[in-house]
């Protein structure tokens, strides 16, 4: 055919592009040694799933070859039983029986032959994917596009319909059908629903480094009563900022340890301490008394007036150690999630009130599985009309 010489070059030079990626080799650099677009290569990595489909995998020793189907068919002619013939190819009792028992014709003949290819067929990939079930990708669509995470979608599927494991599906399959093109039926543009925004997958970097500043009478969480380690106790809040371009914008965020209750501070002139203890105080007011036992936040300059916050609300606040985000692990992920709405270089001030509420009572409104698939927005209205009797998280 005209086309095959122009499809065979264009196919070794996706080739040559992945080797080069093999070998260390840049995007950009790996593209123009073969000649293309780093659109193009962009392409050919989100349509493998970010993963070398060239990439050749000799057949492992663990299975069996086709000499072994051979020798297993003429000792087995032979009269040899089931742990003869493993310890003649010195193979598992187990192998041999599981061998015999998948892949011999009906009338327990075995044939070699057969039985290599009836394993071939086996092995064959693609198989077929759970999500080609179109009833299955619809009720993933319904609540992606509600943005819930996979692992939120995989219960909540197990919970709606427990006696149809059709419709149960593991959250990486999801991930794989979002970020492999081919891999079932769900829309091409629903990764823009994931917590990430991210249509393939990437490694793990180094985390972000930030600028840490001594800051005057701070107290450290080593010195936070033990109370708020295991959530059981309720009223320990986490805090941080999300930023916008430049750092020039941000907007305060504020975590319930116990029931992963989410508040926005609304930060539209900026995110000096004097805004930040200005947004922060009206915020904290707004909770009764046994709801301020204490606030972690980093060592970030933006919390300077924290003395001023104290004495207005009498909520203790205690700084994490430098470069451990870990010891506000909660507020942490909420930011991660909060980025789904709010991304990163971007202008945070264009965001009104109204907006950060918004957002806050779509977070709040999520089934949260260490709260027992219960939302924070229930967990914290059961913190407002019964205080004694909290609500605690599975995990920590």
């Amino acid at each position: 055919m005209s086309g095959s010489p122009s499809r065979l070059e264009h196919r070794a030079r996706e080739a040559r592009f992945w080797e080069l990626l093999r070998q260390g080799l840049g995007h950009t650099a790996a593209c123009d040694a073969v000649g293309v677009d780093r659109r193009q290569g962009y392409r050919w990595v989100k349509a493998a799933g970010g993963r070398n489909p060239f990439a050749h995998t000799p057949r492992s020793d663990r299975y069996l070859s086709q000499e072994e189907r051979l020798q297993i068919a003429d000792l087995r002619l032979g009269g040899a039983g089931v742990r003869a013939i493993a310890t003649a190819l010195g193979r598992a009792p187990s192998t041999i029986s599981r061998e015999l028992t998948r892949n011999s014709a009906a009338g327990g003949t075995y044939r070699p032959y057969s039985a290599e290819k009836q394993c071939r067929a086996r092995a064959r990939r693609p198989k077929p994917r759970k999500l080609d079930r179109v009833e299955l990708a619809l009720q993933v669509e319904l609540r992606l596009v509600r943005n819930w995470s996979p692992e939120q979608i995989r219960d909540d599927l197990a919970r709606s319909f427990p006696n149809r494991p059709e419709m149960h599906v593991s959250h990486e399959t999801i991930y794989q059908s979002l970020f492999v093109q081919g891999r079932g039926h769900l829309r091409a543009d629903l990764h823009t629903h994931l917590r990430t925004g991210r249509a393939i997958r990437r490694h793990r970097g180094e985390p972000r480094r930030a600028s840490w500043s001594k800051i005057r009478d701070m107290i450290l969480i080593s010195e936070r009563p033990a109370e708020a380690d295991d959530r059981a106790v309720p009223g320990h809040w986490e805090g941080d900022l999300i930023v916008g371009t430049n750092a020039r914008s941000a907007i305060g965020t504020l975590v319930e340890r116990t029931t992963r209750y989410v508040m926005l501070l609304h930060l539209p002139d900026g995110h000096s301490a004097d805004a930040v203890r200005d947004a922060m105080i009206p915020t904290i007011q707004t909770l009764p008394e046994h709801l301020r036992r204490s606030l972690t936040w980093d060592q970030g300059t933006e919390l300077a007036r924290h003395k001023d916050i104290t004495l207005a609300t009498d909520l203790a606040i205690y700084f994490c150690d430098p470069h451990k985000p870990w010891q506000r692990g909660s507020n942490e992920n909420t930011n991660g999630l909060l980025r789904q709405y709010f991304p990163k270089s971007t202008d945070l001030t264009i965001h009104s009130p109204e907006r950060l509420l918004e957002v806050a009572a779509e977070l709040n409104g999520r089934p949260r599985k260490t709260l027992g698939y219960r939302t924070p927005a229930e967990a914290f209205e059961q913190l407002l009309s019964d205080p004694k009797q909290p609500p605690v998280a599975t995990t920590p």
